[in-house]
């Protein structure tokens, strides 16, 4: 099948980027898959799976691995799937790799720590003269590889270019919608992660479904505030890069933000419940980086605040979830 997008790198390969590079190639794409662990390179050329992050699912049809960078950016479009915090280091790496103009499809949900770069800016700052594309959505890694049906959200600001790389990436059932509001898309992804795990905090202490169904509420009008704040549009937020991701993040124990959160409500520590994961939890890092952009856009975000402080200050879990309760009442629609 020929295809303008045909040739197709994966550039990180945990469970994400491996079910996405699987998807490609249902999807009939020629693709590489790039792994740091050189373990993952051997388990998926011995036995066709990766046995350290997705060792339940096959990985069928077969998949190429390397450990090689240039290998895997000898493509036509990207796939950028590490973690949030390790995207600069990344598109660093990869610069001297990538040929002229290839789009470069961001799959990492974060603010970076430090800066509050979103992502697209991260890609924009030190791959210049690559397009960025955010691809997010509700997506738990394991369903998406067993080919269960999934829709996801694929933001550009050029519309032919999404339209191409959605249809490079579509199969039965894998549906990609295209957005023109990068800025929506990737402020969702990243702040639902902090959310799902207040709402994992709340389970975990069992304060009931009335608590949960209000963090998810209330969590949804902070996301949609902070991403109107940064130039994004209100309404991307209650599609499913916004409420779609948040109600999928923060109601499922597949969910490592939404566990973590459990966890804690039921009094294991932050450092008990990472030390025992291999697998990076976004919310943890992302909630500091969350806040801080919220400060300086000038806007409130109380749930996000309370969950920084639990998860970056080691305030007490009940100090908080009391604080929020007794805020000064407020009109529902308020921004």
């Amino acid at each position: 099948m020929n295809h303008k997008y045909q040739r197709i790198g994966v550039i990180g390969a945990g469970a994400w980027g491996t079910a996405l590079a699987l998807t490609a190639k249902r999807a009939g794409r020629d693709v590489v898959l790039w792994a740091r662990e050189h373990e993952v390179v051997a388990s998926i050329a011995r036995e066709n799976r990766n046995s350290l992050f997705l060792p339940d699912v096959a990985l069928d049809p077969p998949i190429v691995a390397t450990a090689d960078l240039a290998q895997a950016c000898r493509a036509d479009a990207i796939l950028l799937v590490p973690p949030a915090q390790h995207l600069r280091a990344t598109c660093v790496a990869i610069k001297a790799h990538l040929p002229a103009k290839v789009p470069v499809v961001i799959c990492a949900k974060g603010i970076e720590v430090g800066t509050c770069a979103l992502m697209t800016a991260i890609v924009e700052e030190t791959l210049p003269g690559h397009q960025a594309l955010i691809l997010s959505g509700p997506t738990f890694a394991k369903d998406v590889a067993m080919g269960l049906p999934t829709a996801v959200t694929l933001a550009t600001t050029h519309a032919e270019l999404g339209r191409s790389i959605a249809e490079a990436l579509k199969t039965k059932t894998f549906r990609p919608y295209v957005s023109a509001d990068p800025v929506g898309v990737e402020v969702g992804g990243a702040a639902k992660n902090v959310l799902a795990i207040g709402c994992g905090i709340s389970d975990g202490k069992g304060l009931g479904a009335n608590a949960r169904a209000a963090l998810l509420t209330r969590g949804l009008a902070e996301i949609v505030r902070l991403a109107v704040a940064c130039g994004g549009r209100a309404e991307t937020l209650m599609g499913l890069a916004g409420l779609g991701d948040l109600v999928l993040t923060a109601t499922s124990m597949q969910s490592r933000n939404y566990s973590l959160g459990v966890a804690l409500g039921q009094g294991q520590t932050l450092d008990q419940i990472l030390g025992a994961r291999r697998a990076v939890t976004e919310g943890v890092t992302t909630a500091a980086a969350v806040v801080k952009l919220a400060g300086q856009k000038g806007i409130e975000m109380p749930i996000c605040t309370a969950m920084d402080r639990i998860l970056t200050h080691n305030a007490a879990i009940d100090a908080e979830l009391r604080g929020l309760m007794e805020r000064p009442l407020r009109d529902e629609l308020d921004r």
